[in-house]
């Protein structure tokens, strides 16, 4: 699938600019195992990169302008790579711009060069497309440019990119797009941005994503909405406890604690918070021991955290979870991603897929009369260069 991508997109290029390109780049989506809504609260993360990518064909092209084609869009825009970039109201352009932004904020100068760029990350999923294209787009450049900017930081200014774009986003989507390794969880503390890997050892079973196929319009003013909300959960925390610092520091009887001087729903969005951190640190003891079952308990716990405390769920998300909980070859599933939508992620028994699927669609259809996407994903590596 991939390679038939990066020719497709290569031969774009040539056929556009009437040039090979120099560079090419291949930056994946991301899928998370497990610590949903934690990544901006300075919790743990347990994202992965996966084996769906944006493809990127850069050159030079001796001048001071920026030609980038967006190929699956049919659509293309031109920026003087010397002047300051504004916000349009074309959309995916603003990434890319924020990107530049990023680079003349930093005191990186570069030259005028030719982009061209197509995906076979499923759109709306919540697969992160935005971060890999930021940190696709910037790794390019630095590597055209020989910039010398670390990986860790093209994760930080593909961030610092979505923020000036208006998502007020954490880390976890842009370092696992460009620090994930093959058949490798990653463990992010985002309070230090230390790391550490993880097997992601699902020999015996199988990581699929099923695609709610809607996209509640919430999403934006909800997700700014608990991040407010915690933020008010842990002022209060810390204005009866001053030894806390974070969230991180908390165990559920601090907030337990505080019910009657929080409002309900700053209680529900905390409690939320501080058992979700707790589920990572368990998640990556079931994975360093190989109890991949604990792992999909674990998940279903979330799921249900995300659903009744935390409130970004969906009447479709915990409908698939419901079926997942029901089907004795399915061992864990969640939503995954900011939520109102996109997809679960379900482990399933190995040898059962076909089954699972076909049972899922079946009943998801009858119910919403809405067709399932259906996503196989692989844990695979995070941004690179491709060498042919």
């Amino acid at each position: 699938m991939n390679e038939i991508l990066i020719k497709d997109t290569t031969s774009f290029y040539q056929k556009t600019f009437n040039s090979s390109a120099d560079k090419v780049i291949l930056s994946p989506g991301r899928i998370n195992i497990i610590g949903e809504h934690i990544d901006y609260n300075d919790g743990y993360v347990l994202p992965a990169a996966i084996d769906k990518i944006i493809c990127f064909a850069f050159e030079k092209n001796n001048t001071n302008t920026a030609t980038i084609h967006a190929i699956d869009l049919n659509e293309s825009f031109e920026i003087d790579v010397n002047e300051k970039p504004e916000l349009t109201d074309v959309v995916w352009t603003n990434y890319l711009r924020g990107i530049l932004n990023q680079l003349q904020l930093k005191g990186y100068t570069i030259e005028g060069f030719n982009c061209a760029f197509s995906s076979n990350i499923p759109s709306g999923s919540g697969l992160s497309s935005s971060a890999a294209l930021e940190c696709g787009f910037l790794y390019g450049i630095n590597e055209l440019f020989n910039l010398g900017i670390k990986p860790v930081d093209i994760a930080l200014m593909g961030q610092s990119a979505e923020h000036w774009v208006g998502i007020n986003c954490g880390i976890m989507d842009q370092f696992s797009s460009v620090m994930g390794l093959e058949n490798k969880v990653v463990k992010i503390d985002c309070r230090t941005m230390d790391y550490t890997y993880h097997d992601a050892n699902f020999v015996d079973y199988s990581l699929i994503l099923f695609d709610s196929n809607v996209k509640h319009s919430l999403f934006t003013s909800e997700y700014n909405t608990r991040r407010i909300e915690c933020g008010e959960g842990l002022e209060i925390i810390k204005a009866n406890y001053p030894e806390i610092k974070s969230f991180r520091d908390c165990n559920e009887s601090h907030v337990t604690s505080l019910k009657d001087k929080m409002t309900d729903n700053v209680y529900r969005r905390s409690l939320y918070v501080v058992k979700e951190i707790k589920r990572v640190i368990l998640a990556c003891e079931a994975l360093d021991g190989g109890n991949i079952e604990t792992l999909g308990k674990l998940m279903f716990q979330t799921h249900d955290g995300l659903s009744k405390d935390y409130e970004v769920s969906c009447e479709e998300l915990d409908y698939l979870v419901e079926l997942a909980k029901e089907d004795e070859n399915v061992i864990g599933s969640r939503l995954m991603g900011g939520g109102f939508g996109g997809c679960t992620i379900t482990l399933v028994r190995k040898g059962f897929e076909d089954i699972v699927k076909a049972k899922f669609e079946k009943h998801y259809d009858a119910k919403f009369g809405i067709e399932l996407k259906i996503h196989d994903v692989k844990v695979s590596n995070g941004t690179s260069l491709y060498k042919n």
